[in-house]
């Protein structure tokens, strides 16, 4: 049987030196074991073949069931890994990734921590898609305050461009940027700032043709222009989309700032004021001055109520009007309530 056995894993051992293939070499193994059994069966008991290989049957048909034991082994254990590659890689592409890399939820700590926030709430935050109109005065703070707070997707309206006497208060932008589009300054102040943060950056006036194509990619509009016009514009279109509105006014030393969504049953902006004022009453910036930090004082509270608006935290001005008096230092809020004869709204939820 020792010599059958050296024959076998001596064809094994050539097969191997002239690079025949596995299988092959099996195959030559397999017939001289065939032979070897085949002899025990035909030839008679005592024949010196039999004596040869053994003297019986038994022990070649005991190590073929060794064999085929450890073969079926074998088997079964490729078939269990693969089907623990499959698994996993299955649930490798079936597992979201995490929503915040580890700089993020570095960055973030502070808001996570919060009760009216934590993780869900600055998710939200990243999940969130909100445009500013006006790079300006009101919108310097916003812009920056937002991308700082980690929303995911932000959008910013503006045609005009940096110029020397914006400086003063339109913290956003820098010496090295006047002429630049205010748009672009921002954005890159932005991307600075935060840079796992989306920009859009819309160099163009905002008009009655591109208003609604442009507020239908976003959740939540912001308000930082200095003219009627653009007011009641962004008004309408929100109105019509059902987005709030969280829309802010300077002048001098006085700013004021509240959040206008009727779908929620507060009022809309043209609720509060029917008309625009008269020519000289209601001057801009520009026509009456303001003090530098004023902007950052309303910009910053207009990002705290967008804030809350996204997360749900607290409670948002609806219903209410902020205003902040610098000059004395004094605050003070006054109700304001839907306008049954309003022409956007009608003074009812829409």
């Amino acid at each position: 049987m020792g010599v059958v056995l050296a024959l076998m894993a001596g064809l094994w051992g050539l097969g191997a030196v002239m690079k025949v293939a596995p299988a092959r070499r099996w195959f030559l193994i397999g017939l001289v074991y065939a032979a070897v059994v085949i002899a025990h069966l035909v030839l008679p008991d005592g024949a010196p073949l039999r004596m040869a290989t053994g003297g019986s049957v038994r022990p070649w048909l005991i190590l073929a069931g060794i064999l085929a034991v450890v073969v079926a082994y074998r088997a079964v254990l490729r078939q269990l890994r693969t089907k623990a590659k499959d698994r996993v890689a299955e649930m490798t592409e079936t597992t979201p990734k995490p929503t915040f890399s580890n700089v993020e939820l570095d960055r973030y700590a502070r808001h996570i921590m919060l009760r009216e926030i934590g993780g869900a709430g600055q998710k939200k935050l990243k999940n969130a898609r909100v445009l500013v109109i006006g790079a300006g005065g009101l919108g310097s703070p916003v812009l920056l305050y937002l991308a700082a707070a980690g929303v995911g997707t932000i959008g910013v309206v503006d045609d005009d461009a940096v110029d020397n006497s914006n400086l003063q208060r339109q913290v956003i932008h820098r010496d090295a940027d006047i002429g630049m589009p205010k748009v672009f300054s921002a954005e890159a102040a932005m991307k600075a700032q935060n840079p796992k943060v989306e920009v859009r950056p819309y160099h163009r006036r905002l008009d009655q043709d591109n208003a609604a194509d442009l507020f239908a990619d976003y959740d939540l509009v912001l308000d930082g222009t200095d003219n009627f016009n653009t007011r009641y514009l962004v008004n309408r279109t929100c109105v019509a989309l059902g987005l709030p509105l969280i829309a802010g006014a300077i002048t001098q030393w006085e700013g004021q700032i509240s959040v206008y969504h009727p779908a929620k049953g507060a009022p809309c902006y043209q609720c509060v004021f029917p008309e625009a004022p008269a020519a000289g009453l209601a001057p801009s910036c520009a026509e009456a001055g303001v003090v530098g930090p004023l902007p950052g004082v309303i910009g910053t509270m207009m990002a705290v109520e967008a804030v809350k608006e996204i997360t749900g935290a607290g409670a948002p001005l609806r219903g209410e009007m902020l205003i902040y008096d610098a000059l004395f230092a004094e605050t003070r809020k006054i109700r304001v309530k839907p306008r049954p004869d309003c022409p956007v709204c009608g003074g009812k939820p829409v």
